[in-house]
């Protein structure tokens, strides 16, 4: 294998091609805040086209993993696969070079949409494309108008942030993601902070995605929606993947006893 070549005083994430077949592929992933540890050894293969959703209570880890996948965190350990880049922590710094390969890999939703607040809904899905990754801007506003018309925005590019709904300010969010044509979307938390109306207007969007192939890790706690979209379903707690399966086995039929305490609520309310 062909080792990247790394910048000289750097100590970056070490990136090799892989022959890997998952999109991505997570293995033994730990990360530490000083002698705090957040993530306990997670693996985690994620075959293209699949979709794996992540739930636990607060603080189980679900955003610093996908964090990680990102590089918007580095790993303390381990090693996660991306689309056949390996990345191996070895709590150093990353490379601008790093970042850049990854992030066209994999695009982030956030939770709290993270749009900027002076620029149109357009602007906010080309910004990244132009000054990020040095696509022309033609090309940038040609994959925006697409993919905001594709999430349910035609006619509504121009609009800043405080004109759009909640729901429509998260389907910003998912455009610009979508723009950077990634192989997985990694969906934080996506309509946590929606109400039940704007929080469907996203799901929607996700389950279309879900019907085109895209391949998905999503934390969420919607647990009705991950068990009609997941593939696989993983319960974190604590920094560790506690149980995981097929989505319909572990959340109507958990094994593990802290799975179940978790899902009580759900299971009593489908009663």
């Amino acid at each position: 294998m062909k080792r990247e070549t790394e910048p000289s005083g750097a100590h970056p994430l070490r990136a090799e091609e892989s022959g890997t077949d998952s999109v991505i592929d997570i293995q033994d992933l730990r990360k530490s805040y000083g002698a705090f540890e957040v993530l306990k050894g997670i693996d985690l293969p994620v075959p293209r086209g699949s979709i794996h959703c992540l739930i636990g209570p607060s603080g189980s880890g679900k955003s610093t993993l996908l964090r990680c996948v990102n590089l918007l965190e580095v790993p303390s350990a381990g090693r996660i696969v991306v689309d056949g880049m390996q990345l191996f922590g070895d709590r150093g710094a990353v490379s601008q070079q790093d970042l850049l390969r990854i992030r066209r890999k994999v695009g982030m939703v956030f939770q709290h949409f993270n749009l900027f607040p002076h620029l149109t809904a357009v602007e906010n899905v080309i910004v990244g494309l132009v000054q990020g990754l040095g696509t022309s801007e033609e090309e940038a506003l040609d994959r925006a108008f697409d993919n905001l018309a594709r999430v349910g925005l035609a006619g509504r590019e121009l609009a800043y942030p405080s004109e759009l709904s909640g729901g429509q300010r998260q389907r910003v969010g998912i455009a610009r993601a979508l723009a950077l044509r990634p192989a997985a979307l990694l969906f934080d938390e996506p309509t946590s902070s929606l109400d039940p109306e704007l929080a469907g207007e996203v799901l929607d969007v996700m389950r279309e995605l879900s019907h085109e192939g895209m391949t998905m890790i999503i934390a969420t706690h919607e647990l009705e929606f991950a068990r009609e979209i997941a593939n696989r379903v993983h319960f974190l707690d604590g920094g560790k993947i506690v149980e995981e399966g097929d989505a319909e086995q572990l959340l109507l039929h958990p094994q593990k006893e802290r799975t179940k305490m978790f899902l009580r609520r759900f299971h009593d309310s489908r009663k």
